[in-house]
């Protein structure tokens, strides 16, 4: 019923090992969670009591379910939105145009074979949910609306991705609209009080918290309904216009056609700058005819984030948090991107083969994704500089206030700087990653989930010091989970080309990172005023500029040995 598409995705993903690396490093993610949270509760000196057990059950569940929720939702857009653009940017998608496939084949096809992964971590998952269940607290029917409520919302998120990537030219345009699309949909539906069934935030905690008794289909049915409706409108939206999205169905102008060579001597001549590949990148339309649509969207979810985090306290941290970790997320899959477009469309050989240099090539395309994401980098820039003004960066001394302008002015520019070295890092880290894999998709979703694991991991291994004031309960998953920030950047950007550098720059980020952000939050004992943000700043620019040089060295001088088209001389 699906068409030979999704049959082709069902038979070859079982083939691809990083499917069971994936939900095996899953699953051992949940069960971190799992101890840190009887670490938590419990601790190893506490008898545990059938109550304790209950109450450890309760809030393993709602830890679990969340963040499978959470994971989940972005998985499904991320995949269903490169399934498409992937076909696009290599120029294959045309070719399903013009077979005898029909459109429900091809977006269905697509749709459901994209969401494959993200099923397999749900279903992988479902024993463990099952598991907590024996301790009691939770019961089986929580459990299964926890499960109806993010299948249905992951299908809703896939359908949107789909739709998007339909209508869009380019990855990066299509996976922003879409991401920005969620957040501003949970966002609105928190912030205006949306009913039951089109709020997923309240839906999932009343199947967290409702009595283990509760019938499945009562408010989770209604949410279940609502999702899976608005799913296959998205749906029905792409199949229908299909040909006219991808603009393989648009009308031709009627009347005379100017003869493309009067055409081509008619048109004024472009000149080109003295570095061709940062002319491309600045003046041509390399990603995308609207990207502005992406950033008007971006600019929503920075409304929308300021106006949620202004309620809580402290508001510099609720504000600037997400909309930094968002920014770099965007950046890192704007340098993916910059080659990934080149390596699908078969651009990159050719480019290599002219007389462009690495320096040329390298540097025009960082200028590319400078000029490209300055909207994305200038906001949490901007977003400094107004809390500064605010004085809510920095806090002086009880007994001397004359100091709030100063300390405020001087945490500024030390978190400016700072944000401009990790843009930076993260943009030749997107490079990086994109020239050293063949596979964009791969690429891509390995740069971003090293983003997202040094930004969240530093944050849950500083609220594993917070929490109870009680380390030595906390102090193993604390390793683990540093661990795991350590070799996963370690793996991402060693691959398998040895260099002491980057070994080195794999070990010393996470820990700079996380002794920035524990320094400013711990502040000044006894005297109430903030930490001095000077040596955390010294930190985190050298540790990120040696990240940053270990990265373009190799870049510059072995630029064949890094693409892999030939190798590294003998020592």
């Amino acid at each position: 019923m699906l068409g030979p598409i999704f049959a082709r995705e069902c038979r070859t993903l079982p083939r691809q090992a990083w499917l069971y690396v994936g939900r095996c490093a899953y699953l051992a993610f949940l069960w971190l969670l799992a101890f840190t949270a009887w670490q938590v509760l419990l601790g190893p000196e506490s008898v545990p009591t059938l109550s304790r057990m209950a109450a450890f059950s309760a809030l393993l569940f709602e830890l679990l379910a969340t963040v499978q929720f959470a994971l989940i939702l972005f998985l499904s857009a991320l995949m269903s939105v490169t399934a498409i653009s992937r076909e696009k940017d290599r120029r294959t998608f045309e070719l399903l145009l013009v077979t005898d496939l029909s459109d429900s084949e091809i977006v269905l096809g697509k749709l459901f074979g994209s969401i494959l992964p993200s099923a397999m971590l749900l279903l992988a998952a479902v024993p463990l949910m099952l598991a907590v269940t024996l301790l009691g607290g939770v019961g089986p029917a929580q459990v299964a609306q926890t499960t109806v409520a993010t299948t249905t919302a992951a299908l809703a998120t896939a359908a949107l991705g789909c739709r998007v990537a339909l209508w869009r030219d380019r990855t990066l345009p299509a996976l922003a609209l879409t991401v920005m699309g969620v957040l501003l949909y949970v966002g609105v539906a928190r912030a205006l009080d949306a009913p039951l069934a089109l709020d997923p935030y309240q839906v999932l905690r009343l199947g967290i918290e409702g009595p283990p008794g509760m019938a499945v289909w009562t408010p989770v049915g209604s949410f279940a309904v609502a999702m899976l409706g608005l799913g296959t409108l998205l749906t029905i939206s792409g199949v229908r216009r299909l040909r006219v999205s991808s603009h393989a169905g648009r009308r031709q102008p009627e009347g005379p056609r100017e003869p493309p060579l009067a055409a081509s001597i008619r048109r004024r001549a472009r000149p080109v700058w003295d570095n061709p590949i940062l002319w491309r990148e600045v003046c041509t339309r390399g990603y995308g005819r609207r990207p502005i649509l992406a950033k008007l969207a971006y600019g929503g979810a920075l409304a929308l984030a300021i106006a949620l985090g202004s309620r809580a306290q402290p508001a510099a941290a609720w504000t600037l948090v997400p909309v930094t970790i968002l920014s770099l997320l965007l950046v890192a899959a704007q340098a993916v991107s910059a080659v990934a477009v080149e390596r699908d469309s078969g651009a990159l050989d050719v480019l290599l083969a002219t007389d462009v240099t690495p320096g040329e090539f390298i540097f025009g395309k960082l200028g590319g994704i400078a000029y490209n994401v300055k909207e994305y980098v200038l906001a949490p820039l901007g977003l400094v500089v107004v809390h500064a003004c605010l004085g809510q960066l920095a806090t002086p001394p009880r007994n001397h206030p004359e100091m709030l302008l100063g300390r405020n002015i001087e945490a500024a520019a030390c978190f400016a700087v700072a944000l401009l070295v990790l843009f930076a890092f993260v943009a030749v880290l997107g490079l990086h990653v994109g020239l050293r894999n063949d596979d964009s998709r791969y690429a891509l979703y390995a740069t971003l989930a090293v983003v997202f694991l040094l930004a969240t991991g530093t944050l849950l291994c500083v609220y594993l010091i917070v929490i109870q004031r009680r380390f030595e309960y906390q102090w193993i998953s604390f390793v683990l989970f540093l661990g795991a920030e350590v070799a996963g950047l370690w793996w991402v950007l060693r691959a398998d080309r040895p260099s002491s550098a980057i070994t080195l720059t794999s070990w010393l980020c996470p820990l700079a990172i996380f002794y920035a952000v524990n320094s400013l939050l711990i502040g000044t004992p006894g005297s109430g005023a903030s930490a001095d943000p000077l040596l955390p700043f010294l930190v985190v620019v050298g540790v990120f500029g040696w990240g940053i040089a270990a990265l373009l060295v190799p870049l510059l001088s072995n630029f064949d040995v890094t693409l892999g088209r030939t190798t590294a001389p003998p020592a």
